[in-house]
């Protein structure tokens, strides 16, 4: 049975517990309506009140890294059992991880919720710290230039680490002090999504946009506009005080950064949708197009370079032209979709409290029912 080695392996760790319901059983077939649709084909539990908040495809050792608030698990794509699982005991400075990287030496980095930021490779772990260099103990994103560069996003500005394991700091270059998504182009300039809205370096000039600008659709809800004062409301940031639902707005915080291979770049945000930026202007979509929720907590592609987009509402599909959302009604284990990912093979993995999804394409003949 597919991922059947969930049970053993994670209640071994003695940290993560794991349940696994396959969807679809019997030999029973139903048809289906064309063209194929997308659905729910597997359900892995991670333990009720624990958090999946982010995912990395390492294409190399055919690896999902899922990161949870409760520590990491390494799942074999081909297999779909648990190969590894990582908390403190093993290396981890901190269980919640928030981002997780694959960069062009072979290392997993994983920044934590509060632990900074951890690298592994072959068994071998160091954590880096402000005392290291690092910004802030708070890490939330990662993005590697072509140099090999990798920028860390975290809750005091972002920090680049070169080869020659050196850090360097930016905080008043940027919009906003608190990062929370990077994305590289094409150009390896690098794109900064904040509270406070996107920055882009190019290496030598900085660029901001906002809500003024056009990032973000306007409060057609009339939801109240969701500010940060300072430090001490980090709490708002926890997963368990966000229910899906929760009515708040501000258009200049972007959760998520993806850049696509036109370079066109796309940014979710707090209440104001999804926004795509062409290198001239921004446009928006939302609700009232098709997405499932205006908070958009990831972004991911897949083979055929649809988007998929993890919302306080639902899971969307979107070619380009036409959407789908996916729900706790078709058999997501909740409406609030913290993290998206995209693996080979046009698997997609969508993490929320509670557990993964994995969402496959129907054959337009008929299901296993």
């Amino acid at each position: 049975m597919p991922g059947a080695g969930t049970f053993n392996a994670l209640r071994a760790a003695g940290a993560l517990t794991a349940a696994l319901v396959l969807a679809g059983c019997g030999d029973k077939l139903v048809p289906v309506a064309a063209p194929a649709a997308w659905q729910v084909e597997e359900t892995f539990g991670v333990g009720e009140n624990a958090y999946v908040r982010s995912f990395s495809v390492d294409a190399k050792s055919n690896r999902l890294w899922v990161g949870t608030s409760i520590g990491v698990l390494g799942i074999d794509l081909a297999s779909r059992e648990v190969k590894d699982t990582f908390t403190r005991q093993q290396g981890l400075a901190n269980e919640y991880v928030f981002a997780i990287a694959n960069d062009q030496q072979g290392n997993t980095w994983f920044g934590t919720n509060g632990g900074g930021a951890s690298r592994y490779r072959n068994g071998e772990w160091r954590t880096f710290f402000p005392m290291h260099g690092l910004a802030d103990y708070w890490v939330y994103a990662f993005g590697e230039q072509s140099s090999g560069a990798l920028w860390i996003g975290t809750w005091y500005g972002v920090s680049r680490f070169d080869r020659d394991g050196k850090f360097t700091n930016y905080v008043k270059e940027l919009v906003n002090e608190w990062v929370y998504g990077i994305g590289i182009d094409s150009k390896d300039r690098v794109w900064f999504g904040t509270e406070g809205g996107m920055s882009m370096y190019d290496g030598t000039q900085w660029q901001a946009w906002t809500h003024a600008d056009g990032l973000g659709a306007p409060n057609k809800d009339n939801r109240p506009l969701s500010v940060n004062t300072g430090l001490g409301t980090r709490a708002r940031h926890d997963p368990s005080v966000f229910t899906s639902g929760e009515t708040t707005y501000n258009p200049n915080y972007v959760f998520t950064v993806h850049v696509r291979a036109d370079d066109t770049i796309w940014a979710g945000t707090w209440g104001g949708g999804v926004s795509v930026f062409d290198g001239r202007q921004w446009r928006n979509y939302t609700t009232a197009d098709g997405l499932a929720g205006n908070i958009v907590f990831s972004i991911a592609e897949d083979d055929s370079g649809t988007l998929w987009f993890g919302t306080d509402s639902g899971l969307s599909r979107f070619d380009g032209k036409t959407w789908q959302t996916l729900t706790r009604r078709d058999g997501l284990i909740g409406n609030t979709i913290y993290a998206v990912a995209a693996a080979p093979g046009n698997q997609i993995w969508a993490g929320m409290r509670g557990g993964v999804n994995v969402v496959a394409q129907v054959d337009s003949r008929a299901v296993v029912k």
